[in-house]
């Protein structure tokens, strides 16, 4: 099957990581990503993870959450946020199909944010897709933990089939985006000072078309062109 990478933004508690890192081993996960600032991990992480600590000792620690997709083919916001950087919007099966569709040489994200806020919408705008887990609208907060269980469990549980589509890494959509909004506020269409309230439309308009390698290329190919025909940098 494709590979799974799941992501924890600016954890707060080291606790919460090695839960997490349990639930993923339960389910044959162990790919874990760690985003920006977080607590000393250990030896609190360790004791949580009550045997899966190599997957902790193993995690990547990286910058920002930019650094742990880019390398990645479709990457889910796990939030129950409905704006417009929140494009297409999956339950926990659904998820599984599209994974269980990948080719087993492409990476899903399965981003977490932090506990007390989430994700930012500058990070949710990095994200393609959200997978939302239906519980009580009346107490609709789940444990970072528990939410990472009940999303590798069902990850885990859907048959094994061999995709064939190729999709670009997310580091080619994000430079896709950057020039299509640095092109789009040279002619004029994007307000200088605040062109992300129209530009969360287009980055909702591309993800509902969900590119191949091929057709973002092109993509990126039209842009190119536009840029030196009014004379950029091309």
């Amino acid at each position: 099957m494709a590979h799974l990478r799941i992501v924890l933004v600016e954890p707060r508690e080291a606790g919460n990581v090695g839960a997490a890192a349990r639930a993923m081993k339960n389910f044959g996960f162990t790919d874990l990503w760690i985003a920006g600032s977080h607590p000393p991990l250990d030896p609190l992480a360790g004791w949580w993870a009550s045997g899966a600590g190599d997957v902790v000792a193993a995690s990547q620690r990286v910058a920002s959450l930019y650094y742990a997709v880019r390398d990645t083919h479709v990457t889910v916001a796990t939030t129950s946020a409905r704006g417009r950087s929140a494009t297409i919007s999956f339950t926990p099966e659904s998820l599984a199909n599209l994974l269980a569709s990948m080719r087993p040489d492409h990476t899903m994200a399965l981003v977490f944010g932090r506990e007390d806020s989430g994700l930012t919408s500058d990070e949710l705008a990095q994200c393609q897709r959200i997978v939302t887990i239906p519980t009580d609208p009346d107490f609709p907060t789940m444990n970072l933990a528990q939410a990472v269980g009940v999303l590798c469990y069902e990850l885990s549980s859907v048959p094994r089939t061999t995709g064939t589509r190729e999709r670009p890494a997310a580091a080619f959509i994000e430079r896709l985006h950057e020039r299509a909004q640095a092109l789009l506020i040279e002619v004029g269409f994007l307000h200088e000072n605040n062109p992300d309230r129209i530009y969360d439309d287009l980055r909702a308009i591309v993800a509902r078309a969900d590119l191949d390698t091929r057709e973002a290329t092109i993509a990126l190919g039209i842009i190119r062109q536009i840029e030196w025909k009014l004379g950029g940098t091309g």
